[in-house]
């Protein structure tokens, strides 16, 4: 694990950003703003992460996996109100407030896409035999 910065998941993560700000702002209906949205959060965490930080692919996403089932598990213990954040919309926004299996589910399902792009993905020329 190394500490850079890269151009590639920058872009990224800037892009993933954009499509998620549109959907949440412009997306109301019953699939993509509640699942596809989650299940993009995880692949802009890991290419955040991926921004600054050269690490193994697995390892990485399962980081990311576990901070988001850490998020959700939060706001199943309703954390946002027991700060006494609930009427901070940036808190609701950022931490969430409402737990969901599926949200889980969505979770999982980023990251699973993020390892098959993994596999997917052409060796190295250095790697090629």
């Amino acid at each position: 694990m190394q500490f850079r910065f890269s151009w590639k998941f920058f872009v990224l993560t800037v892009l993933l950003f954009i499509t998620e700000v549109l959907i949440a702002v412009y997306v109301h209906d019953s699939f993509i703003r509640p699942y596809f949205g989650d299940f993009l959060v995880v692949i802009l965490l890991y290419c955040f992460v991926s921004t600054f930080l050269q690490a193994p692919v697995k390892p990485l996403a399962i980081g990311v996996l576990l901070f988001a089932y850490l998020i959700e598990t939060l706001q199943y213990f309703n954390l946002v109100k027991h700060l006494g954040l609930q009427h901070s919309r940036l808190a609701n926004i950022v931490i969430g407030n409402h737990f969901e299996w599926t949200d889980i589910l969505a979770y999982t399902l980023g990251v699973l896409f993020i390892l098959l792009l993994d596999k997917l993905r052409p060796a190295p020329v250095s790697q090629v035999q």
